[in-house]
């Protein structure tokens, strides 16, 4: 029968240590000459952390790790925020906060600039050129026919122009796409306008001009902060 005075005490030999995974009492110190077993650390004392270099994410390899929402590269999505009806086509408040452009970043305000100019330079241009050809009917009526119906087209990409630049502005990706394919529409409009100069192609040589513009202001609506100013605005709607 065994004695209290027999019972290994902390501090004599052949005393273990404690477990991986529980924490030592204060002052607490191991018997002289234990070695601890193979693969056991010691806990790491109560507020003390790894260091942020030695972090791994779960599932993340060293070295790579990439912030949440960060993406290698450009991603195209289709727009998901069409227009349901008509009302969702106009400018919410109607065309008097045509040149407000609060909130939008410096890349947006220069490409919704662009387009609401040039839009209005293509209304002014169009109506010079159909006085211009008014009077070719009267030696050319075959090519000032022609020129009718670009310049028609030319009237009417203006003025959508306009409508969806201040719908861009509003955040709507849907009219950010359409501006895009407006500017590939300008780039036709100065090739049939380039082949029809002449008196009835007055009014639409500048068509050519119109497109490298709308290049530019393409690429601005397409830009990385661009791309970060849609995504919050369609987070917040």
């Amino acid at each position: 029968m065994s004695t209290p005075d027999e019972t290994p005490q902390p501090q004599q030999p052949g005393a273990q240590p404690p477990q991986p995974g529980n924490v030592p009492p204060a002052g607490y110190q191991p018997p002289q000459g234990y070695q601890p077993p193979q693969g056991y650390q010691p806990p790491s004392p109560p507020g003390q952390h790894q260091q942020p270099g030695a972090y791994n994410q779960p599932g993340q390899q060293g070295g790579g790790y990439q912030q949440p929402g960060q993406s290698g590269g450009f991603h195209f999505e289709m727009p998901t925020d069409g227009p349901r009806n008509f009302n969702d086509v106009l400018p919410q408040g109607g065309f008097s906060g045509l040149f407000k452009t609060q909130g939008l970043p410096t890349e947006l305000k220069v490409s919704y600039f662009i387009w609401v100019i040039s839009g209005l330079l293509g209304l002014l241009f169009g109506l010079i050129g159909f006085f211009a050809l008014i009077a070719a009917f009267a030696f050319a009526p075959g090519l000032a026919a022609i020129g009718l119906v670009l310049l028609l087209i030319s009237l009417a990409v203006a003025v959508a122009q306009v409508i969806l630049a201040m719908k861009m502005k509003e955040g709507k990706e849907w009219a950010r796409l359409a501006l895009t394919v407006i500017a590939g529409i300008s780039l036709l409009l100065a090739i049939f306008g380039a082949a029809n100069l002449g008196a009835a192609g007055s009014g639409l040589g500048s068509n050519l001009f119109g497109f490298l513009v709308s290049a530019v202001a393409v690429v601005l609506m397409w830009l990385p902060n661009s791309q970060l100013w849609f995504k919050a605005v369609k987070g917040t709607a």
